[in-house]
């Protein structure tokens, strides 16, 4: 009876271990964070309309917008490099954490530090956004939604890695 439960141990080990080779969801919601903060570091996040200009405002900067014929003032108006490096840093941190999958503590901490970069990129985007120029408004993209999407897949994440290293916690009492 004791060859028939250790033959039984094994094959419910061996099933837990197949399944997690499939369970690699969490570095498909990484991938998908590091897209959404990499769109959201690289491409424009809203325009605001001054008298003179339209300014495009990105995570590097205020650029005006348009081609000058009259001599006017074109390129970068103001540039928002901490904006850009906290942006792209929480594009980087998850990139990194796609590789770290052997180290799932190291994995768990690097989320919850990916979502607080994120968080401090919202942050720093709508401080820029809002308090920089007096009395205008800003026309926000859609792409506004990227970290929130990247918050969201960033916390599934997390979850997922949670879940596979209480698998293998189980695995091990198994054997």
């Amino acid at each position: 009876m004791n060859n028939f439960q250790s033959g039984t141990n094994r094959t419910q080990s061996n099933k837990i271990l197949k399944h997690m080779v499939i369970q690699r969801w969490q570095s498909v919601l990484l991938f998908i964070t590091v897209v959404a903060m990499a769109a959201f570091s690289l491409l424009s996040l809203g325009q605001i309309q001054l008298p003179d200009f339209t300014l495009d405002f990105t995570a590097l900067g205020f650029y005006i917008e348009g081609i000058s014929t009259n001599g006017s003032a074109s390129g970068y108006y103001m540039y928002t490099l901490p904006l850009f490096i906290v942006s792209i840093m929480s594009a980087i941190i998850p990139l990194i954490n796609i590789f770290l999958f052997r180290n799932m503590r190291l994995q768990k901490s690097l989320c919850l530090i990916g979502i607080m970069f994120i968080l401090a990129a919202v942050s720093i985007g709508c401080g820029y956004g809002y308090c920089t120029f007096a009395e205008t408004h800003v026309s926000w993209s859609s792409l506004i939604i990227a970290p929130l999407i990247a918050i969201i897949a960033t916390i599934m994440a997390y979850s997922r890695i949670n879940s596979d290293q209480k698998m293998l916690k189980a695995v091990d009492r198994i054997r």
